[in-house]
């Protein structure tokens, strides 16, 4: 039985700070900065807005995109790095406010950057068991990173979901595979009562990032007999600008390919939701018949990848909510002081 996305949506906060702002109040180089991360500017979460809130906004823009009715979903997996509680799930949020059924499973993942991922996986065995009609998996995050770290250049707001179904009418794009590659790499961690997570440098490119996408991208390639030019579009985690167009290049992926669903330049590194936002923003604009290779990365360390093919359907729905442009396009610049206190930098 095929399995695939029904709807997809995203939500990206309205305020942005400069790279160079942050820069320029840690008396850093701002050109060394942008140019090594190769990131600009990022988005910034407002006062009342939170990883709950963005999951809220993404799972309304996916249900309005894709017309569904809250009431067939049979399951919600809300993958974060920053819930907004220890104890209290993410996902019974989202559920109220979306007006699901109560007739359902709900769980909040935690893997870094790639437990959005992991949710659109668990949502698959669901929905292709039959065991639920539809399932909603997201990715959403506030990103943390220490005043002063490299973290906070990137680290930004915004959430992505993606409702997982098996009806042949209804899919915008069929899934055509998954594979995944995990290993117990320390390159990153945020023990309970931090407020901010430490990341083991050294760890953080080869070992952890480089290994697990290439094994998981060459992985599910030698499962499905494809290569890169089989594919007209491919997204990978985007922690910064530089490291997807490396591993690309690596893989035999071209710029062509992986340029249209490269967000993290404009507004960071939202974590969860980074490639899961990379394949929102290529999906608005695919058409029928193009395929589109996708690789998580979460620290800790694991990637999922994923092959995908896009029907004839996708643009029917496609003008049903924001598409990742609209939200890039409606922004507001704030300064460093504003951006803390919105961060929760400031306490009083």
């Amino acid at each position: 039985m095929t399995v695939g996305i029904v709807s997809y949506g995203a939500y990206i906060p309205r305020y942005r700070i400069k790279v160079s702002e942050i820069a320029k109040v840690w008396g850093a180089d701002v050109q060394s900065i942008t140019g090594g991360l190769r990131v600009q500017e990022k988005s910034v979460p407002d006062l009342d807005e939170d990883t709950a809130t963005i999951a809220v906004e993404s799972a309304r823009n996916a249900i309005n995109r894709g017309g569904i009715d809250p009431s067939r979903i049979g399951a919600i997996y809300t993958g974060s790095e920053s819930h907004p509680y220890a104890v209290k799930p993410t996902g019974t949020i989202v559920a109220d406010a979306i007006g699901a059924a109560p007739n359902l499973t709900v769980a909040d993942f935690e893997f870094a950057c790639k437990a959005g991922t992991a949710g659109i996986q668990t949502c698959m065995g669901l929905v292709e068991s039959g065991r639920i009609d539809l399932g909603l998996a997201i990715g959403a995050d506030v990103a943390q990173g220490a005043p002063g770290d490299a973290l906070e250049y990137t680290a930004a707001a915004g959430g992505a979901a993606y409702i997982i179904g098996r009806d042949p009418d209804q899919l915008v794009a069929e899934i055509e595979g998954t594979f995944s590659f995990t290993t117990d790499t320390p390159d990153f961690w945020r023990r309970e009562g931090m407020p901010y997570p430490e990341h083991g440098g050294r760890f953080t490119g080869e070992p952890a990032y480089f290994k697990h996408i290439t094994s998981a991208a060459r992985g599910l390639l030698t499962e499905l007999n494809t290569t890169p030019a089989d594919y007209d579009y491919a997204v990978f985690h985007q922690p910064n600008g530089k490291f997807p167009r490396r591993v690309a290049a690596s893989l035999g992926f071209t710029s062509e390919q992986i340029d249209p669903g490269i967000v993290v330049t404009t507004f960071g590194n939202t974590y969860s939701a980074s490639c899961m936002i990379g394949l929102a923003a290529i999906l608005d604009i695919a058409a029928a018949g193009d395929r589109i290779f996708m690789t998580s990365f979460g620290s800790g360390a694991g990637s999922d990848a994923f092959s995908f093919r896009v029907t004839d359907r996708l643009d029917g729905i496609r003008s049903g909510a924001p598409s990742i442009s609209d939200l890039l396009a409606e922004k507001e610049y704030v300064d460093y002081a504003t951006y803390a206190r919105h961060k929760g930098k400031i306490r009083l």
